[in-house]
């Protein structure tokens, strides 16, 4: 057999890993790397909290002796326990289109995940929900962004071929930026202000922001505890994050919607500049040059934006509390002249995500779909 796999031991190795999706899609106009350094460290079984609640595996494949593959075989003791299941986890996954790299590749996380006494794989998913997740389907023709999966068409065949079917699919919009807020949202807004006590909290730095930033990690985790595959965060985790994303968030596109009276979070939007072309610029490193087309994308004027975060709480869902960002960020793009925003991932069954853009020009242009297969070894 041509094909050896190899599992991931040194840090060397660990590189090898990472760097090889950049090579395989070397000069593919759609691929968004990312920063190799953010990476290293998210599969760094020390520095990455998330090793408290996971397990994980990573492998290589290698074709005539060069690297042709690589995958992570996760288990998410947390999620799992919340769902009450026994699935470990893909992700991480890139190959060339080989038949004999992609069978062992998943035969070598099937038998890992069979060791671990799981009785499925699905994925591609992360450790946590805050990792990439999703394999692209449908929009190969669309640039990703920095916070999705891009793959080659392939992808998905190679999958169904070998076993895999539908799990979950997520779909991602382009929404339009409208000339004027929806006269209908800026009633709503005023309603839901008045009857439930809300404030909207804007910010001019971190320090000015960060005594809230635990609190929208707490309820982020309360409102996706139904979403799929949902775990929440750890204190550890929560602490990790507020450390990464704080210090590199444009403080005009955040917005916090509080309490009046005790200044609780009761919901949150976060957005970025797109940072798709100043990370293809940077070609997956931060130094020596990297950091300069994404400190330009960050302080520019951008024609698109990325809806990175949002969450509600459960109880103040489908009470027009979205409203109440929309009417906040609107301005902000307008000013900004922005034409339309990605969605990022949103679950086809999260119906009210979907309701929400209802009063927006939208286009549906990715899909993406997490796969499952039961393990009978």
């Amino acid at each position: 057999m041509s094909v050896e796999i190899k599992e991931v031991s040194t840090k060397k190795e660990l590189k090898q890993f990472v760097k090889f999706s950049h090579k395989l899609y070397e000069g593919n106009p759609y691929y968004v790397p990312g920063l190799m350094e953010e990476e290293m460290i998210t599969l760094d079984k020390v520095r990455n909290p998330a090793f408290e609640i996971c397990d994980a595996i990573y492998f290589l494949a290698y074709k005539d002796g060069k690297i042709a593959g690589r995958i992570a075989g996760m288990v998410n003791h947390a999620s799992n326990k919340v769902w009450n299941e026994k699935k470990a986890r893909f992700g991480f996954v890139d190959f060339i289109d080989d038949e004999e790299v992609v069978d062992a590749l998943f035969n070598a996380v099937e038998k890992w995940a069979h060791e671990k006494g799981m009785k499925a794989v699905q994925g591609p998913l992360g450790f946590t929900d805050m990792d990439h997740e999703g394999m692209l389907v449908e929009g190969f023709d669309q640039l990703g962004t920095m916070a999705t999966i891009y793959n080659f068409p392939y992808y998905p065949e190679q999958l169904k071929r070998i076993g895999y079917i539908k799990d979950q699919d997520w779909y991602e919009y382009k929404i339009y930026i409208p000339e004027c807020i929806p006269e209908k949202h800026l009633r709503i807004g005023q309603l839901v202000m008045k009857k439930y006590g809300l404030k909207i909290m804007k910010f001019k730095n971190a320090k000015e922001i960060m005594p809230y930033a635990k609190a929208v990690f707490h309820t982020l985790n309360e409102a996706y505890t139904p979403l799929y595959g949902f775990a929440p965060l750890t204190e550890k985790q929560i602490d990790y994050y507020v450390s990464m994303y704080i210090p590199m968030l444009r403080y005009e596109m955040v917005t916090l919607i509080v309490k009046e009276d005790n200044d609780s979070v009761v919901g949150f939007g976060i957005s970025l500049p797109s940072l798709s072309k100043a990370l293809q610029k940077a070609n997956g490193h931060m130094f020596p040059f990297g950091w300069m087309p994404l400190l330009k994308a960050m302080k520019s004027k951008p024609k698109v934006i990325d809806l990175y975060l949002t969450g509600v709480l459960p109880e103040y869902q489908n009470k027009g509390v979205n409203a109440l960002l929309f009417n906040d960020l609107i301005p902000v793009y307008q000013r900004l002249g922005v034409i339309y925003a990605e969605s990022n991932p949103e679950l086809e069954t999260n119906n009210a995500v979907q309701a929400q853009w209802e009063y927006f020009k939208r286009e549906h242009h990715k899909t993406r779909r997490s796969f499952i297969k039961k393990i009978e070894l």
